[in-house]
């Protein structure tokens, strides 16, 4: 790995974009006025673990902080936040940040409709709002709130994490998440009194709800661990059975409760007609086993409909014994297929959609099929029928992103969102039968999209890869190298990152931010060979991937490293934190964001040994414990290396990646980096890997992310609007 440039390097770097002396001068103030504000960080003990891998002994000085249950932890959290907003109050523009932030965040959202019993339901939040409302109307009356999930604690850290109606509409089963936890509790009403009908189902994770008709319905989970919830492993899921009006500790495990059904993310649901419950199993975030159950025959035996697990299958929906399944299994891209229930042998599928040169996803509704591809992580829309000849084309608003198109057999109506980077997500009305779209709902953000631009561009990577990028910013930004500019990146999962808009990226344009968002290998946007791409001994490619970003960036002219700055989260804060220890030339500032960063051990904490698809482990071989170390952010912070800027982010509950990785990494970069650039820590305390968090919280979190990105770039005050 490189931690100094060699002489080529950096010949190539002042080749691509030295500072302007705008920019030198700025950087003198920043260094300035960061010495008229001095800061000592907290003092955190060194512990004596050592640990062994392949023979090698490897330090772990900070395990300690592993403990998120004890006092020593819980007070080092408090010690860095201090120092941590210390610092960033000292940012005079913060607060007027801040302040843009509720201003075009507080304009009304309103989801798409959809039907179940007597009544329709929606989501909508009057803007500031912490958590969105559920509302439901009958036939032309007013709507009523039915469900407000503001008011199930006093901090609003308390959200509405799923809901689940019975086929006649009359039964709900509400899951919440408290604190941001991944463990769940499901709260069951009468959809008419609104009120609980027996105890609340608790310690569920990784799951959802499907009914079987009204009389229950099926849920996964794990066993409670032993030591903390939010930090100890679980491997072995369950799916169970929830009959009304029985006690959880009664409800029956249907799968995974033996040995020889032993995986670590195991679902289940039931077909639309009830007729069959479908049932995945997974070791990994990649690949699962399809099992089928006859619910109409009692005590029916499940049938394995795939065994092997090394390849995504995603059930879409059945027409009687038909079930219809997306797959890569031999289609890179996905195809849909046609499984008889009857005769499930794979000698006897159908393709229905064939494999494209296009990533293909696949929902129903109103009877039809709907073909959602992406081409060049752009949305495009094909309409089918059941035996797979096309009926339209969608016309869709223009080039971005599009969700929806999905609902039961007897809607006549489909909703679908479209949204890109300077355009805020819209709904609209489509009729399947004449292929007709109207506009339900236009959101009404004051701002004028007309005054920004987003442009694709095809950089070239390390190894001469083409990797595209999306650009965004105001339009006559002058390419002068001066530009303030957020590079975000995640490449990992098969995740794409598709063109969405968002309030606080307005924000960052409108104060002449560049925002710039790569599709690394890694993702899924050119399907499963681009993902594997970037996966474990090709991890390197992601990164090797970002850093040409930046690099592009720079030679073109939107910014310089002094005005460069990269953030990511989750498997993203691992992107962020690989990428500035490997080049800390490169930017000016680092945001990594409830990251994995201590590569080591992920594997080791909650669900994370389900990641080892993507990333292998440090225990699989010598090979992979070597490669692994050579990257692993926790592991190669230097001693003596100036770092960027670096405001690390996390919350105290998110055990998902839990928050070790983070307080480790801060830990490193305070006892080892040199330079006038700080190394901080934002810790969110009683919240989680993201989801459910307030809206007060997410915007005090972009100001204090934007505020500290500016400041360390020497802006001295935002530009007038």
């Amino acid at each position: 790995m490189r931690y100094a440039l060699s002489a080529v390097a950096l010949a190539l770097l002042t080749a691509c974009g030295q500072p302007s002396d705008t920019t030198k001068t700025q950087d003198t103030l920043m260094t300035e006025t960061q010495a008229a504000h001095p800061f000592t960080y907290p003092v955190t003990n060194k512990g004596d673990v050592v640990d062994s891998y392949f023979e090698e002994k490897v330090a772990d000085p900070y395990r300690w902080l592993e403990d998120d249950r004890s006092s020593e932890t819980g007070n080092w959290v408090k010690e860095q936040n201090k120092v941590t907003f210390a610092y960033l109050d000292q940012i005079s523009y913060r607060d007027q940040i801040k302040q843009r932030l509720e201003a075009l965040w507080n304009y009304e959202k309103v989801g798409a409709p959809f039907i179940e019993g007597e009544y329709t339901y929606f989501f909508k939040n009057d803007g500031l709002q912490n958590q969105s409302v559920l509302y439901r109307k009958k036939g032309d009356s007013e709507a009523e709130v039915f469900l407000d999930p503001n008011t199930f604690s006093t901090d609003a850290t308390t959200s509405l994490a799923d809901v689940s109606f019975s086929d006649d509409g009359k039964t709900l089963a509400y899951s919440i998440s408290e604190g941001g936890s991944d463990w769940r509790k499901i709260i069951i009403i009468d959809t008419e009194t609104k009120k609980p009908i027996e105890e609340t189902l608790v310690d569920v994770k990784f799951s959802g709800v499907s009914w079987k008709g009204n009389e229950g319905f099926y849920y996964s989970s794990y066993d409670k661990p032993e030591g903390s919830e939010l930090s100890a492993k679980t491997d072995q899921h369950k799916l169970y059975y929830h009959k009304l009006g029985t006690a959880q500790k009664d409800d029956p495990v249907v799968f995974g409760g033996v040995d020889a059904e032993k995986h670590r993310y195991v679902g289940g649901g039931v077909t639309e007609d009830g007729k069959y419950l479908i049932v995945s199993a997974a070791d990994a975030t990649s690949g699962n086993k399809v099992f089928l159950k006859d619910l109409t025959k009692a005590d029916s035996a499940f049938v394995t409909l795939y065994a092997e697990g090394n390849a995504d299958f995603e059930f879409v929906d059945s027409r009687g014994d038909a079930l219809y399944f997306v797959t890569n299994l031999n289609a890179p891209n996905k195809k849909l297929i046609k499984i008889d229930a009857t005769a499930p042998a794979a000698d006897q599928w159908t393709d229905v959609i064939p494999e494209t040169a296009n990533v293909l996803d696949v929902s129903k509704g109103a009877g039809f099929l709907f073909a959602n591809y992406m081409v060049d992580a752009i949305s495009q829309v094909k309409q089918y029928d059941y035996d797979g000849k096309l009926v339209r084309d969608v016309a869709l608003p223009g080039l971005g992103t599009v969700s929806g198109f999905a609902g039961k057999t007897k809607d006549s109506t489909m909703y679908y969102s479209f949204t890109n980077y300077n355009t805020a997500p819209s709904t609209f009305a489509f009729e399947p039968k004449s292929g007709e779209t109207s506009t339900y709902y236009k959101a009404a953000v004051k701002f004028n999209s007309d005054d920004y631009e987003s442009k694709q561009v095809f950089y070239t990577s390390k190894d001469g890869t083409k990797v595209p990028m999306m650009i965004t910013h105001k339009k006559g930004i002058k390419l002068d190298g001066s530009n303030p500019t957020m590079l975000y990146g995640y490449g990992g999962f098969n995740v794409s990152l598709t063109p969405a808009f968002s309030v606080a990226n307005l924000v960052w344009m409108e104060m002449g931010g560049v925002y710039a968002v790569p599709n690394l290998r890694g993702g899924g946007e050119y399907g499963k060979a681009w993902h594997n791409a970037g996966i474990q001994l090709k991890k390197q490619n992601v990164f090797d991937d970002f850093i040409a970003a930046g690099e592009y960036l720079i030679a073109e002219k939107y910014t310089s490293s002094n005005k460069l700055a990269i953030r990511g989260g989750s498997n993203g804060g691992l992107l962020v934190g690989a990428v500035m220890t490997q080049r800390p030339d490169l930017v000016k500032v680092a945001i990594p964001q409830v990251g994995v960063l201590d590569m080591l051990r992920y594997h080791t904490f909650t669900a994370g040994a389900g990641w080892a698809y993507d990333y292998g482990t440090s225990e699989q071989s010598k090979e992979m414990y070597d490669y692994i170390k050579g990257y692993s952010p926790v592991h190669n912070v230097k001693e003596g290396v100036s770092y960027p800027a670096t405001l690390v982010t996390t919350g105290d509950h998110d055990d998902r990646v839990v928050p070790a990785h983070s307080f480790k990494f801060a830990a490193e970069l305070q006892a080892k980096a040199t330079g006038p650039n700080p190394q901080m820590i934002r810790i969110e305390t009683n919240a989680g890997h993201g989801a459910g968090v307030p809206v007060s919280k997410q915007i005090e979190l972009a100001a204090d992310i934007f505020g500290f990105t500016l400041f360390n770039m020497g802006v001295k005050e935002l530009p007038k609007q």
